[in-house]
């Protein structure tokens, strides 16, 4: 049996994680001047920071670097258990880079060791719902090559769908202009985002309203779901619950019968989305371009 490894951007709950023996190296952040770890929920009350983002405060994170990668990898290859890191997209992060570059020197201590680096080319619970299928597979007997294998033909086919309703973080991030942020913003324009085939983001449309933001998450979910209609949806929020309802509300009125399990985006993600994200992920029959 290999061990399923991940990281704390999965944004699956931590029980999750746990009972399905996955385990996760965490991410880092600072709010109000804290420096903190990203342990899932393990230390911190996750609606206690929706409500200092809501309130304006600007986190900001770090990247998982080599040494705790090696740290992280090297009790597995140690006692020759073969592992799998299923990791953030290296699109969003150099956590991925970092995370090679680990193998690498592990590799070079333990040369018989097993290890394999899976960029998920994807963000939260769309990390997540890549995670869920790598459960999925090797429950269902599916050998380390089997696995690393199907996530090289299918990890496009994820559909990752994201819209905000501040554009004000994606300013401090850099992801949009301060023009743009504050015409956006007057104009109560609402950026509709996917991930991109190299793992980043970008905007694919722009709305007015929130209500229409979210029809378009809805719409794209319904859109793939033939591909496989009792599939896991995933839609994340980070804060936001009544507009993550609504969607799911958008989606049951198409697709009755869907598959639908609301969350919460987590602390690394919400820091760069700000309060009232909410996204949604599904598999789609086609690889996204």
């Amino acid at each position: 049996m290999y061990q399923l490894l991940t990281d704390s951007a999965c944004d699956l709950p931590l029980a999750t994680l746990k009972a399905n023996k996955v385990a996760f190296v965490p991410f880092h952040f600072n709010v109000a001047g804290q420096d903190l770890t990203d342990d899932m929920g393990g230390s911190y009350e996750l609606q206690e920071f929706f409500e200092k983002i809501k309130a304006g405060v600007m986190p900001s994170t770090s990247a998982i670097n080599i040494g705790e990668y090696v740290d992280f990898f090297t009790p597995y290859a140690k006692a020759g258990t073969p592992a799998v890191y299923i990791g953030f997209s290296g699109g969003l992060s150099s956590s991925m880079a970092s995370a090679q570059q680990a193998k690498a020197m592990v590799l070079e201590q333990y040369p018989d060791a097993q290890l394999e680096i899976v960029d998920t080319l994807a963000a939260s619970e769309g990390e997540g719902r890549m995670v869920l299928e790598a459960i999925r597979l090797q429950q269902e007997g599916k050998t380390l090559a089997e696995l690393v294998a199907w996530f090289e033909a299918n990890r496009l086919r994820l559909q990752q769908w994201f819209t905000v309703d501040s554009l004000d973080y994606l300013y401090h991030g850099g992801r949009v202009s301060r023009t743009s942020a504050a015409l956006g913003t007057m104009l109560n324009i609402k950026p509709v985002m996917d991930v991109d085939p190299a793992g980043k983001l970008r905007v694919v449309s722009k709305v007015r309203a929130r209500k229409r933001s979210l029809q378009a998450l809805a719409d794209k979910v319904v859109a793939a779901l033939p591909s496989d209609p009792k599939q896991p949806v995933l839609i994340g929020t980070s804060g936001d619950t009544a507009a993550a309802e609504e969607t799911k509300k958008m989606i049951l009125a198409k697709a009755p019968d869907a598959n639908i399990t609301l969350g919460d985006i987590g602390l690394t993600i919400a820091s760069h989305t700000g309060f009232g994200c909410v996204a949604a992920f599904v598999m789609g029959a086609a690889d996204r371009k």
